[in-house]
């Protein structure tokens, strides 16, 4: 089925390449079920949140500003959600979301961690570390470890990475580069923390055994939206020039994150990466759990002190 899975007919899971959020949710009352969600104002963001909440759930729908998320909640006619902030590259925007989310009493179905930003083209830091890293990563690493005891017992926690994690320096993360100081590329360190994010599910799931929780990492699919706003013109007309044959629609593109999140199949799988909604196999350097834990360790240490 090659590297990412291509699945133009369907795949194991009953569902491939042109599923939709709509038809992989078909069917489904989630009137009992609270979700949390990053980057709801946008893109495969919003038509999750769109989707979610015409099944009746609640979603505790996160935005960079709660300005932002309420006005997406209203977009989609979404009166069964809760607005909250959460800027993932500010800590303190981060703990207010999860102290937000604390007090709201609700239990989590699932954590999806969908917000991010990709190749930024000039170095930026972030509290001295490279930005993409910091945001996509240690943002959602504050997120999730302060809510894990908000999760359901059988709650999931679904992460939402990209097949650019393949696009990793030697070793896999420049432990001894986190701030670009050594060099500085804006794919590789784009793969970086795509990377990241699949090892942060990987661990998480090595710390729910024994529980019937669950974390796993996705590609949603390339998809013509304002995340590759930053990259150059000949990148965007490219893009554009084949959106109709290679790209997929945004609801298509939000179709694997809402199958890991709420599908039954996807109930007891743990540690694995999808597209497509279907597992695929992931890189090595994301398969190493050794690397997990070490990163794991440097982002605690690294959130300590931030």
């Amino acid at each position: 089925m090659g590297v990412i899975g291509w699945f133009r007919g369907k795949g194991p899971s009953g569902f491939g390449y042109n599923s939709t959020s709509d038809d992989v949710t078909q069917g489904f009352d989630l009137s009992d079920k609270t979700y949390l969600l990053t980057g709801c104002n946008s893109g495969i963001g919003l038509d999750t949140l769109r989707v979610l909440t015409a099944r009746g759930a609640h979603l505790i729908a996160a935005a960079r500003t709660e300005e932002k998320a309420a006005k997406a909640l209203e977009s989609v006619s979404a009166a069964n959600g809760t607005p909250v902030a959460c800027e993932l590259s500010e800590p303190d925007s981060v703990r207010a979301c999860v102290e937000a989310v604390q007090q709201t009493g609700r239990t989590l179905d699932a954590i999806l961690c969908n917000a991010g930003i990709m190749a930024l083209p000039k170095l930026t830091l972030q509290h001295g570390y490279e930005m993409q890293f910091f945001t996509n990563h240690i943002g959602h690493f504050i997120l999730v470890t302060g809510l894990v005891d908000q999760l359901s017992e059988q709650g999931r926690v679904v992460m939402v990475s990209s097949e650019g994690h393949r696009l990793t320096p030697k070793g896999g993360i420049q432990f001894d580069n986190l701030d670009g100081s050594k060099g500085y590329n804006p794919w590789t360190f784009y793969g970086q923390s795509k990377l990241s994010n699949i090892l942060f599910a990987r661990q998480l799931s090595k710390r729910f055994e024994g529980t019937g929780r669950t974390a796993n990492a996705l590609h949603p699919g390339v998809i013509h939206t304002n995340l590759g706003r930053n990259m150059n013109n000949v990148l965007q007309t490219g893009f554009a020039a084949i959106s109709g044959m290679f790209l997929k629609t945004i609801p298509q593109g939000a179709a694997t994150q809402c199958y890991v999140a709420v599908h039954p199949a996807a109930a007891t799988v743990t540690g694995s990466y999808f597209s497509h909604s279907n597992r695929i196999p992931m890189s090595r350097h994301a398969r190493d759990y050794e690397l997990a834990k070490k990163l794991w360790e440097k982002s605690e240490e690294i959130v300590s002190k931030v």
